[in-house]
């Protein structure tokens, strides 16, 4: 359930958000558990609870062409990207400011505290994922209260957007993202569309971060037809640096994997389909290959 009130009225608008699940077990023995759909069970960790719930509330403030929100927040940034694949979906608490005060530009800041994975109804502290291929380790540390973030996108006109953005997970890392996203219309229905995206990660305190992350896609799009070609690499002494459970901002991260392990280059191909095209407005197809 999700629930996104309106703004009161007057110089400074006040709202509020809500987003509740509320879920019952039918049939999850041990042998089933550990995928992350499920609540887990403190007192029988390999099990999952019979039922669960989640509210989670947002207050909002709104100034001209300004919104703060403060409470329950699910970010989808470049340097943050909440996931909601699962039943609860994954939910952080901190306070995000979004300004479009200038036209063309949007501007996006704040900071994050804790987070509710998936699997779970509690808030904890922020970590980072790992693993050997990624040969990242924290100095010892295993979690932090403070993610910090800003960024800006600015559209140049209707085929031309850039952006800039800035994370930092307090203790683990420093990030700069920077992206390039341009249509080319090519004639009747027909366009080329390229996203360019390079991320600069680095070391903060008592990590040892050190990664270079580039990837570019490319879209033929004709008709109701996409055709599509990305390429990704990673250099530097680790993979890339993002929050624990989060999506990364990655051409070719695609639902288990996100090919952004230590010295790891991939490639994909894709196919769309819309079947608007044909008369069927609301449905599409979509296959990818990766490596």
């Amino acid at each position: 359930m999700r629930y996104e009130s309106g703004f009161t009225e007057g110089t400074i608008g006040v709202g509020i958000d809500a987003i509740g699940m509320l879920g019952l077990k039918l049939d999850s023995s041990a042998e089933r558990s550990g995928t992350g759909l499920l609540k887990r069970d403190k007192e029988a960790p390999r099990a999952a609870q019979d039922e669960y719930g989640e509210l989670g509330l947002t207050a909002k403030l709104r100034a001209s062409n300004s919104v703060l929100k403060l409470g329950t927040l699910q970010p989808k940034l470049p340097t943050i990207q909440a996931n909601d694949s699962r039943l609860l979906p994954q939910t952080f608490q901190g306070g995000h400011l979004n300004s479009l005060e200038i036209d063309g530009l949007t501007f996006d800041a704040g900071q994050l505290k804790q987070v509710s994975q998936r699997d779970s109804s509690d808030s904890e502290d922020l970590s980072i994922t790992s693993g050997s291929a990624r040969a990242i380790s924290g100095g010892g540390l295993q979690t932090s209260d403070e993610f910090n973030f800003a960024g800006a996108t600015y559209k140049w006109n209707s085929n031309l957007t850039t952006g800039y953005n800035y994370g930092n997970l307090d203790d683990f890392y420093k990030q700069h993202i920077f992206t390039v996203l341009h249509t080319l219309p090519l004639g009747d229905k027909q366009s080329l569309k390229t996203d360019l995206r390079y991320a600069r990660s680095t070391d903060e305190g008592n990590s040892n971060v050190d990664n270079k992350a580039f990837g570019a896609m490319f879209t033929y799009a004709f008709g109701g037809h996409a055709l599509g070609v990305g390429y990704q690499s990673m250099s530097g002494d680790t993979g890339y640096a993002y929050i624990n459970g989060t999506d990364p901002f990655l051409v070719n991260y695609v639902q288990i994997g996100d090919f952004a392990n230590k010295d790891e280059t991939s490639w994909q191909a894709r196919y769309d389909f819309n079947f608007a095209s044909v008369g069927i407005p609301g449905l599409t197809f979509m296959t990818r290959y990766l490596t």
